[in-house]
């Protein structure tokens, strides 16, 4: 029931008549049953962070960072809405066979809105953005999309890693990130504070890592000052898995388990992923906690659970039939998602392709004809797989003839343990040679970057080193580029990468993320003009890692698009279409609570799909980002050769700065906003050929 106070009222009723034993069971992530009281077992992890995840089948949408580039909230919301649909379904069954085991709840472990600041590190793909901005309107609109909007939640959506909070993985377990007061309120905790307060999410889980000083899930600071109190939050907080335990095995806070258990619990964390909670009791015995540390805890999760509608057999949602999985309409919205999310970096002309006038087809490389290159991290299971080779033979079926050759092995110098290095570089290089045009398929799986517990790359846990491909794909670059054939590249990772090599060569450069289960058939139909491409990148593509600053370094200064100081190769908000897009003039008005931006916007070419930006710039502020900041954007559809007026909504918030100490208010009265399809950016004006429209705004 979305009436929480209700919902509290009977949480608080349930509990009283449990004993303080039977309480403290309840706060582990694998609840035990309370017969005696009708009590089921729960199991609270469970994960969805682009379709229901380890549950077995469900519609697999893009990974996260490849929906981010959308930029569409309403998008996501019914991505979110579908995901939703599908877990009931699923949890409806489940339920009715009595498993209840793990991955078979109704509380999900998604979204992951921590800000993706450096391009190295394995879990950006699990993230929207660099930009607090829109990271924070897409988690929210994913929180929407999940919780519904009907008398009980649908499923209760989780705000993670709270805070502070984006690698390295290979020392989570013990890092402090160490961030100024200005860093930590302007880019670190905006998109948390609107998942609070816009998306009103059921959970939110702290993160492994300390945070200026105090370990994420048993913070002072996060959780009692700003969560709970600053903010209001009134829903449960999750421990990441087996962080309680990092507080005394690693980051020595404490010294002992049930220290560690009373230390988070104190400071209100609710639920335990992890065993570290077994010690509750003996917290208790020891004075360390009182019996009403464990009881509000315990009310706190039954309160989720009674506005999820479990003890209530007429919930709305116990209706749902298992053959909503997978349907046709779902598996079609997650088709129009990747076709959405995938980005044009480069076109010399050669896009789209016109298979009248092709022969033959070369598909090439390690990522061309596998599954694990559509999938991504924290994935479900689909019925069927559509790679970009599939995708394309189905296109074109019998009338253009398609060559394959692997190439060359993801990351291995070898395919075969018994061949020489380089054992598939011939074939490759013969294959290009009979083709008309060549598609090379390169990137990176869930094995190269992820996390830290993931099988992982030569670096380990799961980040990566720089930002080159593995050193078998750079060389098949070359010998391919070597043939003069004409190149289409399309690199499929979940993170930046240097693709100075394909920019400087290739003529077309396309980046394909992670696109789901069915994403061949977009990237297909997108090659061959049956949509024009959409997406624009949500992270900066860096020329390469060395003018960033140190991975373990958490200062916002010269990272991001706000504020990074050097040249990039493909900047945040860039990308192609089929089209020739650019607005012409803007004019903004004051009404009251926002401001109203209206754009002309004119398109030379085929009917396309825009993603209006607006940025703002402070030009007085001592304390404002370096450069500018995305303050709006809107998904645009246009017909070929159409021009129309626009209308856009900034919100007054977008003049705010953050100062040294943390507070958030207007500092100047002069600004400039930048109405277009890129961020007013050199580089952008490079790629693109054309600038936004400037509008100065005086107070």
């Amino acid at each position: 029931m979305r009436d929480r106070k209700k919902a509290q009222a009977l949480a608080h009723e349930l509990v009283s008549k449990m004993t303080i034993e039977e309480r403290a069971s309840q706060l582990k992530f694998d609840a035990p049953p309370i017969e005696r009281l009708g009590v089921p077992a729960y199991n609270w992890w469970n994960e969805a962070l682009h379709g229901v995840a380890r549950a077995g089948t469900a519609t697999m949408f893009p990974q996260p960072v490849a929906m981010a580039s959308m930029f569409d909230p309403e998008m996501i919301r019914k991505i979110g809405d579908v995901v939703a649909t599908e877990a009931r379904a699923k949890y409806n069954e489940a339920s009715k066979h009595g498993d209840r085991d793990i991955y078979k709840g109704l509380t999900f472990w998604s979204p992951n809105i921590n800000l993706f600041r450096d391009p190295r590190w394995g879990r950006g793909q699990e993230t929207y953005s660099e930009d607090p901005y829109l990271t924070a309107q897409l988690g929210v609109a994913y929180i929407k999309g999940l919780q519904g909007d009907g008398k009980y939640l649908k499923v209760a959506a989780c705000a993670k890693h709270y805070a502070v909070h984006s690698g390295p993985e290979a020392i989570r377990h013990e890092f402090d990130a160490e961030v100024s007061q200005k860093d930590l309120w302007e880019t670190y905790l905006p998109a948390f504070e609107a998942a609070v307060k816009e998306g009103e999410v059921e959970a939110v889980m702290g993160a492994y890592n300390r945070t200026l000083g105090e370990p994420c899930c048993g913070s002072d600071l996060l959780i009692r000052k700003i969560l709970r109190g600053k903010w209001g939050f009134q829903g449960h907080f999750v421990s990441d898995c087996w962080a309680i335990s990092d507080f005394h095995l690693h980051h020595h806070i404490t010294t002992t388990a049930p220290e560690s258990a009373a230390l988070a619990i104190k400071m209100g964390c609710d639920v335990n992923c992890g065993n570290t909670y077994l010690h509750l009791l003996r917290a208790l015995e020891d004075g360390l906690i009182t019996e009403d540390d464990i009881t509000t805890a315990a009310e706190r999760l039954f309160t989720t659970r009674f506005m999820l509608g479990e003890f209530d057999e007429n919930c709305e949602y116990n209706s749902i039939p298992y053959e909503v999985v997978e349907c046709p309409e779902h598996l079609a919205l997650s088709e129009e998602a990747a076709r959405r999310s995938v980005v044009l970096l480069k076109n010399d002309g050669i896009l789209p392709l016109d298979k009248a006038k092709i022969k033959t087809i070369g598909v090439i490389g390690p990522n061309a004809n596998d599954r694990m290159a559509l999938i991504g991290n924290y994935h479900g299971t689909a019925s069927r797989y559509i790679t970009v080779l599939e995708g394309i033979q189905d296109y074109v079926g019998d009338d253009v003839r398609v060559l394959y050759a692997e190439g060359c092995h993801l990351y291995k110098d070898r395919v075969e343990g018994l061949g020489l290095p380089g054992d598939r570089l011939s074939e490759a290089e013969t294959v290009a040679e009979h083709s008309d045009v060549v598609v090379l398929v390169t990137g990176l799986n869930e094995n190269l970057e992820g996390e830290e517990m993931d099988q992982s790359n030569s670096v380990g846990s799961g980040d990566k080193a720089n930002l080159l491909l593995p050193a078998p794909q750079r060389k098949l670059m070359e010998i391919v580029a070597k043939t003069g054939k004409p190149v289409i590249l399309i690199n499929m990772t979940g993170s930046a990468m240097d693709l100075r090599f394909a920019q400087e060569n290739f003529s077309a450069v396309v980046q394909g993320w992670y696109p789901g289960a069915r994403g061949g058939k977009a990237i297909a139909e997108l090659l061959f003009g049956k949509y024009s491409f959409s997406g624009k990148l949500p992270v900066t593509f860096y020329n390469d890692s060395d003018e960033l600053p140190a991975f373990t370094d958490y200062a916002m200064e010269n990272r991001t698009y706000r504020y990074f100081t050097g040249g990039v190769l493909y900047p945040f908000g860039y990308g192609l279409t089929y089209g020739k897009t650019e607005v012409t003039k803007a004019e903004m008005r004051d009404d009251g609570e926002h401001y109203t931006i209206t754009a002309t916007v004119k398109n030379e070419g085929c009917a396309v799909h825009e993603i209006l930006q607006v940025y703002v710039r402070d030009n007085e502020s001592e304390f404002a980002v370096r450069n500018h900041s995305l303050c709006a954007f809107k998904a645009v559809s246009l017909g070929a050769n159409e021009t129309c007026d626009v209308e856009i909504t900034v919100p007054k918030a977008a003049l705010e700065i953050v100062d040294d100490t943390g507070t958030r208010r207007v500092d100047s009265r002069s600004f400039t906003f930048f109405i277009g399809t890129s961020q007013p950016d050199d580089r952008s004006a490079e790629l693109l050929g054309t600038r936004p429209v400037a509008v100065e705004l005086k107070l």
